[in-house]
């Protein structure tokens, strides 16, 4: 680290990394929640008038729409991230995404408002996608920021941590709502409880975000006058090449994702039959074993490298997505629990616990959170966005899973070329992949290294 820049000691790096872990959670929870309600009641409550699949299909397009907007809050709290800091805007980001779930939570069903229903809906839908468009980067570049290179990549995986734990979370408070619940009662009023709950959460996540101190990297661009003055050219200037390469790298980890966890939700109620809690609890479990995996592969990355780890997360996506299918099927609950387990703890752990520490490596300080953000909300709309729907049509189409397989694998072999041409900066001064890139101009080279 060059001289005159902020200090940070491992209890500083601790205390933020588990402030980071507890606000991702808090938000990933307002986000999941929608697609869990999505694949579980929007159809009927909000698209009444469609048959059952076509109601399915428009929930889960009102779901891609959080997506599309995830990349304009990317700009736009990368933008200000890079200018006025890391820290006001994960009080921001996490406010509007609390307070616009609440309203979900409140909003009247088709059965009140006709038409208006959906449209309010999906609008509120748009300012969730607004809000975690801005969270990834803010969250993550707190703790790799703060932390040392021996361990960037274990503390680095701590706000993704927020992710399985908001899945466990969702998918706990709906578990517990559909089973105490009626089928009649969860459609009238019990969809709403764990929107309303956001609002409690919301309250303890803006106090603990509100009491983390800058991330050195900012602090050192207000003392020397670093800033970009449109950090957002820069990287789409400079550094497309290397965005490009970031975004096509996620394309099997988005894919499966909500495959395993969005999409098969629909897919085992739905069409096989299941009922919903074996299917939730099936998530619960999957999801607290990748909450345990993710630090460990963090840490593994600190040892053997981020691309490695990253890479072989891949090729289990790969080579895993037609036993997942084979194993759902047999709507055994125990064998689905497996293949749940499975695919989120060797295809997602592995890859969510080093792309913060990854990314954030491959970018200067000064266009880090525009950079970081960029690449990875983009690929939500590219990856993400379509999966559940794509997976609606493509069994309504073939009544089979194998497209769906064929598509997820096809996924896994993008990404696997893409991560191969990235620098690796494991155990590196934080930026010096950036620097040795060498694609910016010899004058801003000075702040690469933060």
């Amino acid at each position: 680290m060059q001289a005159g820049t902020p200090q940070v000691g491992t209890a500083d790096t601790r205390k933020v990394a588990l402030a980071s872990f507890i606000g991702s959670t808090l938000e990933w929870y307002d986000f999941f929640i929608f697609g869990t309600a999505a694949a579980l009641v929007f159809n009927t409550l909000f698209f009444p008038a469609a048959d059952p699949t076509t109601g399915v299909i428009a929930s889960f397009a009102t779901f891609a729409v959080g997506f599309v907007a995830r990349p304009i809050g990317g700009i736009v709290f990368g933008h200000y991230g890079d200018r006025l800091g890391r820290k006001a805007m994960l009080v921001l980001s996490l406010g509007m995404m609390g307070g616009v779930t609440f309203l979900i939570g409140l909003l009247p069903t088709y059965a009140t408002l006709g038409v208006w229903a959906p449209v309010l809906l999906t609008a509120l839908r748009f300012l969730q996608g607004f809000a975690v468009g801005g969270e990834w980067g803010g969250a993550t570049l707190m703790v790799v920021e703060h932390a040392s290179p021996r361990s960037r990549g274990f503390y680095g995986s701590w706000p993704q941590m927020g992710i399985p734990a908001a899945l466990l979370l969702s998918s706990g408070v709906m578990a517990a709502v559909t089973g105490l619940t009626s089928t009649e009662d969860f459609a009238a009023w019990g969809w709403r409880v764990p929107f309303l709950l956001s609002g409690v959460l919301l309250l303890v996540g803006i106090v603990i975000r509100h009491r983390l101190a800058e991330s050195p990297s900012f602090q050192r661009l207000k003392q020397t006058g670093g800033r970009e003055s449109l950090p957002i050219g820069t990287v789409l200037s400079r550094r497309k090449r290397l965005t490009a390469l970031l975004i096509g790298s996620q394309a099997a980890e988005n894919t499966s994702f909500y495959v395993f966890a969005v999409y098969s939700l629909a897919y085992l109620t739905t069409a096989l039959g299941v009922p919903r809690p074996v299917v939730l609890n099936a998530l619960m479990v999957a999801a607290a074993a990748c909450l345990v995996a993710q630090p460990l592969f963090g840490a593994l990355s600190d040892r053997i490298g981020r691309k490695r780890v990253f890479a072989g997360g891949m090729v289990f996506i790969g080579l895993f997505i037609v036993p997942f299918f084979l194993l759902i099927a047999s709507r055994d609950p125990v064998l689905i629990t497996v293949a749940m387990v499975l695919g989120l703890v060797f295809g997602q752990a592995t890859t969510q616990a080093v792309q913060p520490s990854l990314f954030a490596e491959q970018y200067e300080a000064a266009i880090r959170y525009s950079g970081v953000s960029v690449a990875y909300q983009f690929a939500t709309v590219l990856w993400s966005g379509p999966t559940p729907i794509l997976a609606a049509a493509l069994w309504a189409w073939s009544g089979s899973w194998w497209p769906l397989a064929g598509y997820i694998a096809a996924a896994a072999l993008v990404s696997v070329l893409c991560i191969r041409p990235l620098r690796e900066a494991a155990g590196a001064e934080l930026g010096a992949a950036a620097a040795e890139a060498g694609e910016r101009d010899p004058a801003a080279l000075r702040e690469a290294v933060a």
